[in-house]
């Protein structure tokens, strides 16, 4: 395990870093029909915290350990360099499709609303922690997507299913996933874990996992109090175990007093539960509000993403602020004015 010493300063004070060994598996598409040609259908990548969390429970046995286990993600950085890693770039940041800097920054005036620019920018980009909030650059996705076609094969033995009557066709498509060599994913933990290799992905792929120290700038400032306005690096899900939302809500009540929002699509959320038999099951389907969401508050908060209440987040089983859902980082530069009373 790599370390550096440093006082803990926030509950992650773990980066996992994880470097593929080959292909992973993002996600498989429908089956293929003719009525249904999609190639990167339902695809999913980086792989979720509630994924990475499966890994800790595949290896710590300790039930106490995994009671309080906190992670968060995903996130990635150049191997050789996993403190300086990159999340998702805030929304008001546009980049540049050329130069992948920031071209230009949205404000947001209590009286107008947020301003206007004129133009195409990159969008899904991602940021280094190092340059927040003063952000100067972004980059895209450092993987590619490489599309395997299986064969839907019987139930009962490995021969290809041939039905002409059945609805689900006898073909699907699954994306492989290819990271940019040098490069590697990155996940915040509350809890420490061996160094090694692992089974990652689905498929049996295999990953090579260093445990370091979080370093103590980061520590820092996550431990910041978010205050009025503030960026969401990971997907946040809101609200009751039937009903999502853009912001927490108790018994359908919103708990912030939210000037405004600057978001986009919400995006499907979904892990598995585990259990006994060789289906596993799964949650219950959800919306997340995407990472990179700008929240503006009449009211400022003044903890940290670490102190907020458990029940602002949905339960099934754990809390959801056990995934790191809509881990915060204060944004003081995107209010260019405010409303007076």
């Amino acid at each position: 395990m790599t370390t550096s010493s440093s006082s803990a300063k926030t509950q992650f004070t773990y980066l996992i870093q994880l470097q593929p060994l080959g292909f992973l598996y993002g996600s498989s598409g429908r089956f293929l029909s003719p009525e249904n040609l999609v190639g990167r259908s339902g695809q999913s990548f980086p792989p979720s915290s509630a994924t990475f969390s499966g890994l800790f429970a595949a290896t710590l046995k300790n039930p106490d350990t995994l009671k309080n286990l906190t992670v968060a993600g995903p996130f990635w950085a150049h191997t050789d360099e996993p403190q300086s890693f990159y999340v998702p770039t805030p929304l008001n940041y546009l980049v540049d499709k050329q130069t992948h800097k920031i071209a230009n920054q949205l404000t947001y005036d209590a009286q107008n609303g947020w301003s206007t620019v004129t133009g195409k920018f990159e969008s899904g980009t991602w940021c280094p922690i190092k340059e927040w909030p003063h952000i100067r650059s972004a980059k895209k996705d450092p993987w590619k997507f490489t599309p395997h076609l299986h064969p839907r094969l019987e139930n009962d033995q490995r021969k290809v299913a041939v039905d002409a009557d059945s609805q689900q066709g006898s073909l699907f498509l699954e994306n492989a996933v290819e990271m940019d060599p040098d490069t590697s994913l990155i996940y915040l933990s509350n809890t420490p874990i061996a160094d090694g290799w692992y089974r990652f992905g689905g498929e049996g792929h295999m990953v090579e996992l260093t445990c370091h120290t979080l370093a103590p700038p980061t520590q820092n400032l996550l431990a910041e109090p978010v205050g009025s306005s503030f960026a969401i690096i990971t997907p946040a899900i809101w609200g009751s175990n039937r009903l999502s939302y853009r912001e927490p809500t108790v018994e359908g009540q919103p708990i912030w007093d939210v000037e405004t929002i600057l978001t986009d699509r919400p995006h499907p959320f979904r892990y598995r539960l585990g259990g006994s038999g060789s289906t596993k099951r799964l949650s219950r389907g959800r919306y997340a509000v995407p990472a990179g969401t700008l929240y503006i508050l009449k009211q400022s908060l003044s903890k940290p993403w670490q102190d907020w209440d458990p029940g602002w987040f949905p339960q099934e089983a754990y809390p959801f602020k056990r995934w790191g859902c809509g881990l915060a980082l204060p944004l003081p530069l995107v209010v260019s004015a405010t409303k007076t009373a």
